[in-house]
């Protein structure tokens, strides 16, 4: 742990985010907002730490989704965690680049708030900043417990509907039709 981590989180110095919007259509979360969603994602691990949020529109968010991950399409969140260094690690998490029209459509598709969908992908994004992932079964259940209690503490329902690592269930109209 670096030093000056280590005096913020002494001092009590709470979570650090810088933002950049290179879109400003429609509503959009303020900073603090976006910080209060952030730290419920790191818990006790927010004090002391930096995060940077850009806010692009979907041409930016096209183009890095090509490069960094080889789909040709604008995509809600991307997460890109900071270098750490040879010595301790660094106060820096790493960057976000949320697209809020693609975050607005999603909304709009799940009829789920803007605020909450927001939420869950900044939660998200976080999430993969600090290691989590959704490869595998094992892997994306345990991200998405982490999500549903950082959310919960948010008093944000469950995004995925059922608990996470729960079968989904099926509708017993559902099941019916299948006989």
């Amino acid at each position: 742990m670096s030093l000056l981590r280590a005096a913020h989180e002494r001092a009590g110095v709470p979570l650090t985010v810088s933002v950049r919007r290179a879109v400003r259509v429609g509503w959009l979360p303020r900073a603090a907002e976006l910080r209060g969603w952030a730290a419920a994602a790191l818990g006790r691990g927010a004090a002391g730490r930096e995060l940077s949020v850009l806010l692009a529109g979907r041409a930016r968010s096209r183009a890095l989704n090509a490069r960094y991950r080889g789909l040709d399409h604008a995509t809600n969140v991307l997460s890109f965690p900071a270098a750490s260094g040879a010595g301790a690690p660094s106060a820096l998490l790493g960057e976000l680049v949320l697209c809020p029209a693609v975050l607005r459509q999603e909304a709009r598709a799940q009829h789920k708030s803007a605020r909450s969908h927001w939420a869950h992908l900044v939660v998200h994004g976080v999430l993969h900043l600090i290691g989590y992932d959704h490869e595998g079964p094992v892997a994306a259940a345990r991200m998405e417990r982490r999500e549903i209690r950082a959310l919960r503490r948010l008093g944000i329902a469950n995004p995925y509907g059922a608990p996470a690592g729960a079968p989904r269930r099926v509708s017993s109209q559902r099941r019916r039709s299948r006989r």
